[in-house]
Formats: structure tokens, sequence, C-alpha cells
């Protein structure tokens, strides 16, 4: 039997959706952002000169600090500050600024599911506001799976935990963008839930990844139409 969604929502129906920039004084870029009762804020620092250990000082640094709501940093979050990293390595333009580091500070005020691509967003928003050049937005949707096969997009905490596979996927701001560098048929970032393990464990064919993956890309232009707008209007004030 499938769930039923909270507030009646259908199947691709994602949640109010809100982005703000320049929210914290101190930081050289801000954003807060919301997928209906999750919430996330952003803070950039930088770029500072010199790299980390191990980074090549030819190309500027990312460096991704998650912080959760309470408590210690944890598996879960390390996994999420990982690919966050990879994912802003990916829509940065890093040989603008070589042998720099530049800092982003993640912070979870609420987590009520799809929490990486809200995360994602926020990052993305504080990188603008802070200036740092970017070759496009990266725009990201979770997609569950339930027991009947039934994909939904943007799931809530609840649905993620009595779903039984869940994946983040994250595309360039243009669906238009599908051989960007770094990116595998457009998709920037693909993270399933215990993606350690292997699809075969959550996926009953591969095919149920793949409807999964075209759901998510439909749900982009609209969703990046939003971010833009939200930005854009932001940026004339």
């Amino acid at each position: 039997m499938d769930l039923e969604r909270e507030g009646g929502r259908g199947a691709n129906q994602l949640r109010p959706i809100d982005c703000s920039r320049n929210v914290l004084s101190r930081a050289h870029g801000s954003a807060s952002c919301s997928h209906g009762e999750t919430r996330v804020l952003a803070a950039v620092y930088g770029p500072k000169a010199g790299t980390k250990k191990n980074e090549n000082p030819e190309k500027a640094c990312i460096e991704v600090i998650w912080k959760p709501k309470s408590g210690q940093i944890g598996k879960p979050e390390k996994e999420f500050e990982m690919i966050l990293k990879r994912t802003l390595q990916n829509i940065c333009l890093l040989n603008v600024h070589p042998n720099t580091t530049t800092s982003i500070i993640v912070q979870v005020v609420h987590d009520d599911g799809s929490l990486l691509p809200c995360a994602i967003h926020a990052a993305c928003a504080a990188l603008i506001d802070a200036g740092i050049p970017l070759k496009y937005l990266a725009v990201s949707i979770s997609c569950c799976l339930t027991e009947s096969g039934k994909i939904l997009l943007d799931p809530n905490k609840l649905e993620e935990q009595k779903t039984k596979a869940f994946v983040c996927l994250a595309f360039p701001s243009s669906v238009h963008s599908v051989l960007t560098e770094g990116s595998i048929n457009g998709i920037i970032t693909s993270l399933t839930h215990g993606v350690m393990a292997g699809l075969c464990l959550f996926f009953n064919t591969v095919d149920d990844y793949f409807q999964c993956v075209e759901q998510g890309r439909a749900a982009i232009t609209p969703l990046s139409n939003i971010l833009k707008k939200k930005l854009q209007s932001q940026s004339a004030e």
C-alpha cells in the first residue's frame, strides 16, 4: 500500500521552496534555503590564499564543513559533506583563483527530508552571493521508491524512512547541458541511500533507477526557474 502524502501532494509535486541571499553579515557570502520544513544555512569564506594539504595548488580548493542541527558530525553527515564538496567542485571555475581555498559552512537548521538537495541549493546561492564564479547552478532533487514501485519526488523525512529506496540527483541548471564537464548523462551528483552496498540491494532493476533519473530530470526545469527567479529578484533589490 502506497503512502498518502502529507497535504495531499501528488507523486511529482514539490513542497514550497524558498531561497534568500545575504542572510549573515560576517560571511563573504551567505544564503538560507528551505524545502518545506527542511531548512539549511550556508556561509562562504574566501577565497583565501593557499590550498589545503594534498590539493592541487594550480586550482582553487573547495572546503565544505557540515554542521548538524545538534550533536557531533556522524557517518551520514560525513557522506553528505563529501558529496556536497564534489558537487561544488564540479560547478565552480577552479582555474579562476588558483592556489586559494574557499570554505563553505553548511548549518542544518531543520531536517524534514530531502536535506542534501536543500544544502546544495543553499551552498550555490551562498557562492553566488560571495561572487565566486560558477559554470552553472547545480539543481538537485530527491526521489524515493515505494514498496509498490511508485516514485515520489521531494520526499519528507517520514517518506524517506518508509520507502525502500532513496536517491538524490543533481543536474546542471539547464537540462540541455547533458555533456557538461564532470557530469555523466547530465548528472552531476547521484547518491543512493546505502550507496556503498550498490544499487542492486535497493532497486529491483536498473530500470527503477533510471526511471527515478528521468522523473527527477523532468522536475529540474521548473525547479531551476523557481531558484533563479528568487535569486535574480534579490539581485535587483
